[in-house]
């Protein structure tokens, strides 16, 4: 049986990283909510999630505009980042957190039938970064970051570079989320977008900014793809 929403496998898959590929989202929920005290500032880890996909600079500049009414300094935000980001190596003792439960099936599955898979991340985490070709043994076309942007998620920038540099038709492509923000930019790219839900929000979250498919795992995930 097909699916009833694609007939054939895309040319082209941009993945999430937190939450999609690396199960890092707890670690990072943890670094934020204790980096945010420490400067005075009021974070949840359900906030966390539901910013997840922006910038770290996007993340503080909000907060602080919700709470103070104010910008933030550019001092006060290489401050909150630096901590959270040195507090997130302390979490993980330093090590890359595991993957994502069967997202290495779904990334064989799709290389081994020559679809490119591409990595699309808010982070600027780079001990993550640099370890993504090593983790999932080089199946990356390519990788934007937080690096590679001016406006992080939930703009649509970061999928419309990836799918520029594709090179391919916005209908072969599509996009592997598991938050709402991530969401939104992909959406706002003109993508197919399916989320899969690997964290602590409610589906409705999801659903709210028009996922096309929520899945539960990836599992589901490949399930999918296997019936293209």
């Amino acid at each position: 049986m097909t699916n009833p929403i694609i007939n054939k496998l895309p040319k082209a898959v941009f993945f999430d990283q937190d939450g999609v590929l690396f199960d890092s989202m707890p670690y990072h929920a943890e670094a934020w909510v204790q980096a945010m005290k420490k400067h005075g500032l009021p974070y949840t880890a359900i906030e966390c999630y539901r910013n997840e996909g922006r910038t770290g600079s996007g993340v503080i500049r909000e907060l602080c505009q919700r709470v103070y009414n104010k910008d933030a300094s550019q001092e006060m935000i290489d401050d909150i980042y630096s901590y959270k980001s040195n507090l997130f190596v302390q979490l993980t003792g330093g090590k890359v957190p595991q993957t994502i439960a069967n997202i290495r099936d779904v990334l064989t599955f799709l290389h081994s039938n020559g679809v490119q898979c591409w990595v699309v991340t808010g982070s600027g985490q780079r001990n993550l970064i640099n370890s993504l070709n090593d983790t999932f043994n080089g199946v990356f076309t390519g990788i934007i970051s937080a690096f590679d942007v001016t406006h992080g998620k939930p703009d649509p920038e970061p999928y419309l570079k990836a799918w520029e540099r594709s090179g391919f038709a916005k209908e072969d492509c599509m996009v592997v989320e598991n938050a709402p923000l991530g969401i939104h930019a992909a959406k706002a790219a003109g993508l197919f977008t399916i989320a899969v839900n690997t964290g602590i929000l409610p589906d409705s979250d999801l659903t709210a900014e028009h996922a096309d498919l929520v899945l539960p795992n990836m599992s589901a995930l490949l399930d999918w793809f296997r019936n293209a």
